[in-house]
């Protein structure tokens, strides 16, 4: 009597659909690239990181023999090069919280969950793929931004400032990072609020209203704070001279780096508690 042959087993189905993080980070990358809002988002980015330090240094290059000498101590190259990085934090961080509270208003996130139940992958997923698309956009604006100002700037020698430079390279990198930075921070507020106008409420008053309202403060007092605020120590990245009551770009970022991976914590306690 011949055995009975034994069929060969199908492929195995359960390890074809298993949610790994890998996969999650693609999926996060084929909803970010399709969203329209993104789009914008990072084209307005790209067009502040790089359009106003061309206007800037137009308007300095213009005005620079009727410039008093105050005014002109005042035109750092550097700070011309990099005055971009400044206004496109506005937009990256917008976007930083549109990425996951954008999923919240539209009930998406429950499609996510539902896929990812352990949930925090997902979260990981959105963090890693902004980050990527952040900082791919952001180093070359903030070199497009250095070479063509000194190109404007080329006829007034004082104005030029080499590349190879002391701090230089250090300052316009840290401008690409401090971006990615203040986007994940934001993707995080996103995340703890679950609504865009809460986050990019709270957004604003960490980086645009809290600091301006430090003034109101004793001067002493003012001084002690303000350097560890996530505004200051963020921007003490990028910043090729430090004051007295600055924090050196090792310890700005830092202790800056330590602002998002407590924001990131937060977020990801939340979502592994609360109902989507």
């Amino acid at each position: 009597m011949s055995a009975v042959p034994v069929p060969a087993r199908a492929p195995g189905w359960s390890s074809r659909l298993r949610v790994t993080q890998g996969r999650v980070i693609l999926s996060e990358w084929t909803k970010f690239r399709s969203l329209r809002s993104t789009r914008w988002s990072l084209l307005v980015t790209l067009i502040l990181a790089v359009g106003f330090p061309l206007i800037a240094a137009t308007v300095t290059g213009a005005r620079w023999s009727q410039m008093s000498p105050g005014d002109r101590l005042n035109r750092h190259p550097l700070d011309i090069a990099l005055v971009g990085v400044r206004i496109a934090q506005l937009s990256i961080g917008v976007l930083g919280v549109l990425i996951i509270s954008g999923e919240y208003s539209t009930g998406m996130i429950r499609a996510s969950i539902g896929a990812v139940p352990k949930r925090l992958p997902v979260l990981w997923g959105k963090i890693v793929v902004f980050a990527l698309a952040s900082f791919a956009l952001a180093v070359p604006s903030v070199l497009a931004a250095f070479f063509g100002s000194q190109a404007i700037l080329e006829i007034h020698h004082i104005l030029q400032i080499p590349f190879s430079a002391n701090g230089v390279a250090r300052s316009v990198f840290g401008g690409a990072v401090y971006l990615t930075l203040i986007g994940i921070f934001a993707l995080a507020l996103g995340a703890i609020t679950r609504n865009t106008a809460g986050g990019i409420a709270v957004f604003a008053a960490i980086f645009f209203v809290i600091p301006p309202l430090m003034n109101i403060l004793p001067t002493s007092w003012n001084n002690a704070i303000s350097e560890y605020l996530p505004s200051s120590a963020g921007r003490d990245v990028f910043a090729l001279t430090h004051g007295s009551h600055d924090l050196a770009p090792g310890p700005g970022i830092a202790l800056f780096c330590a602002y998002t991976a407590v924001a990131i914590a937060i977020a990801a306690v939340l979502l592994m508690r609360r109902d989507t």
